[in-house]
């Protein structure tokens, strides 16, 4: 059994995570743990507070009590607004307080679109314009080229979290452009993960859902690729490991 730690901020879409340890079909344990969000806002000084150091370190004893082997900070916004720099002493500082490999979901897209062997994205954000600028500054600091942004501009995480199925692939759809390699959907209160098949078949190019590839990043952590085609693309690479 491999277990796998996540530091979600709030409640919005957090039930993509036992929708995605139940496609995984392995002996994969997805380890949730919800951090206080503080205000819910996506404005760079309540992001910047939402993934403080405190904060983190409120949700890590009960990893520990679950046993996690890895752990994920769960937030993309609440990482890259720190910019690259910051965001790795984000994941540092975690690491250290953990014990154990750490990350975050912001390079969990960078290193998903490495393992993709993508490096023109199209961003297709629910953030106000001026976040989803810092996310997209974010992934060309981690060597990718930004086709283009669509920004949704939506304040709240739990308005985010009411989307269904026809509003997320309106938001993957006008985000794409022929000269992108893959579309970026960047936020984990997103519900993506019952979606990314419909997404990609839509699309014809791979989809990078927030909480999909935050899994991903646990995954890579702990040393481990499990063959789970329903996740999409990211999830067919070699080798596999099958259930």
């Amino acid at each position: 059994m491999t277990a796998l730690g996540f530091l979600y901020p709030g409640h919005s879409g957090e039930d993509d995570y036992p929708r995605i340890e139940q496609l995984l079909g392995s002996d994969i344990r997805v380890d949730l743990v919800h951090t206080d969000i503080g205000e819910d806002a996506h404005r760079v000084d309540a992001l910047r507070e939402m993934g403080s150091a405190e904060r983190l370190a409120g949700g890590m004893e009960g990893l520990r009590l679950a046993g996690a082997e890895t752990v994920v900070w769960a937030c993309t916004s609440g990482s890259f607004v720190y910019g690259w720099e910051g965001a790795q002493e984000q994941v540092r500082g975690l690491a250290r307080l953990a014990g154990m490999p750490a990350s975050s979901t912001s390079f969990a897209f960078v290193q998903s679109a490495r393992e993709l062997g993508v490096r023109r994205v199209a961003v297709g954000a629910t953030y106000p314009e001026d976040v989803a600028a810092l996310f997209a500054e974010f992934l060309r600091a981690g060597g990718l080229e930004v086709t283009g942004v669509r920004s949704s501009g939506i304040i709240t995480a739990a308005e985010v979290g009411t989307w269904g199925e026809e509003e997320v692939l309106t938001l993957a759809r006008s985000a794409d452009s022929p000269e992108a390699e893959a579309v970026l959907l960047p936020d984990t209160a997103l519900h993506t993960a019952a979606h990314v098949p419909a997404l990609e078949k839509a699309l014809s190019k791979p989809v990078l859902t927030a909480n999909q590839v935050t899994v991903w990043e646990g995954l890579r952590l702990a040393d481990r690729r499990v063959n789970a085609p329903a996740l999409g693309a990211l999830f067919t690479r070699e080798p596999l490991v099958q259930a």
